[in-house]
């Protein structure tokens, strides 16, 4: 199992929670602040199977594809392995 922790700007996430929802992976959206300017970001925190890992990246990037923006960087992405999971 996998944990993908991917850090974006707020306007990125709303277009990425309905594509990565569509495709039933599930994402916990948190509210952070960082950066430069300390604007505003979203972390989504995805958890899932080691062989959807490649289907969640290519959905995060298929989400940015649909933007005007190409100025900044868009998303910083972490996956790490998940040692147990629980849903108590």
């Amino acid at each position: 199992m996998k944990m993908i922790l991917a850090v974006m700007h707020d306007d990125d996430a709303e277009k990425a929670l309905p594509m990565l929802v569509e495709r039933k992976i599930g994402v916990t959206r948190l509210a952070t602040t960082g950066g430069f300017l300390r604007r505003g970001n979203t972390t989504l925190m995805i958890g899932l199977a080691d062989d959807r890992v490649d289907e969640a990246l290519d959905t995060l990037r298929a989400s940015l594809a649909e933007s005007d923006a190409e100025d900044h960087s868009r998303v910083t992405v972490f996956v790490l392995p998940v040692a147990h999971f629980e849903q108590i």
